[in-house]
């Protein structure tokens, strides 16, 4: 049997979210998508909020995904621990509200999903991802498939974690850097990859902030509070096609829809 994931782009601001509920559902249905996993840490520019989170699940996701704006609008501190579907980077600590791995029904399939996020030039507190997702593949239960959302800045780190994880998880793709790479494929163990699957938000952005409010900041002024600007946007992610008998993946395609 083939499962097909899709996975989304950080959604960034009200017109991120606004563009995600208009057209994810359609193309849910159209491509015969079983599941959807969201990177909704932006949905607030800078961090999430309990009304957005249930906005993106009205969507048609089955499973939020953060990074390093988890607790950028701390409204959420609860919400990560009452929901299920909403997860944090697990290398984050235990210490923090929520969990970063959880496993899900889909049909007949079960669908663990594993949020980490990187430490080179991003968090440096956070524990050693690699060794947090050897520790978390341990667990008891063996679901038919494993994802990774790696929210992560620098390439190398992303591509060296997903040869380390060939073969062991289904899928791994990066989220954080807002940009969509064209390096999807699967690792010769099985696994499927994508370094960066965009940002579903405002197409004239800088990474989904008002370009002004950008250019104001490489020019030594004071930005202010990061702007989500209005007009046409975009929703970038991937699709993976997964082969329940082996649990791996067995083809990658990169997605925009404008």
């Amino acid at each position: 049997m083939s499962v097909k994931i899709l996975a989304v782009g950080d959604v960034c601001g009200e017109p991120g979210l606004d563009y995600l509920e208009k057209n994810l559902r359609n193309y849910r249905k159209e491509n015969g998508i079983d599941f959807v996993v969201v990177n909704g840490e932006n949905a607030n520019v800078v961090g999430v909020t309990p009304r957005q989170a249930d906005a993106i699940f009205r969507a048609g996701a089955d499973v939020i995904t953060l990074g390093n704006h988890t607790f950028g609008k701390m409204q959420i501190r609860d919400y990560l621990d009452d929901c299920p579907y909403i997860l944090r980077p697990a290398n984050l600590g235990s210490r923090v509200p929520g969990r970063g791995y959880a496993v899900y029904d889909c049909g007949a399939a079960r669908i663990a999903v594993m949020n980490l996020i990187g430490r080179c030039d991003l968090s440096f507190h956070a524990s050693n991802p690699f060794t947090t997702a050897d520790e978390l593949l341990k667990a008891e239960e063996k679901p038919t498939f494993t994802l990774v959302d790696f929210h992560a800045e620098a390439t190398s780190e992303k591509l060296a974690l997903a040869y380390y994880l060939d073969g062991r998880v289904s899928a791994l793709w990066g989220t954080h850097t807002h940009v969509p790479t064209a390096d999807e494929e699967v690792f010769p163990k099985g696994t499927g990859y994508l370094t960066d699957l965009g940002m579903t938000g405002a197409v004239r952005s800088v990474l989904g902030i008002e370009p002004q409010q950008s250019v104001e900041t490489f020019l030594g002024g004071l930005a202010g509070r990061y702007r989500a600007p209005e007009g046409p946007c975009k929703l970038q992610g991937a699709v993976f096609s997964l082969d329940s008998d082996t649990g791996l993946c067995v083809g990658v395609e990169r997605v925009d829809v404008r």
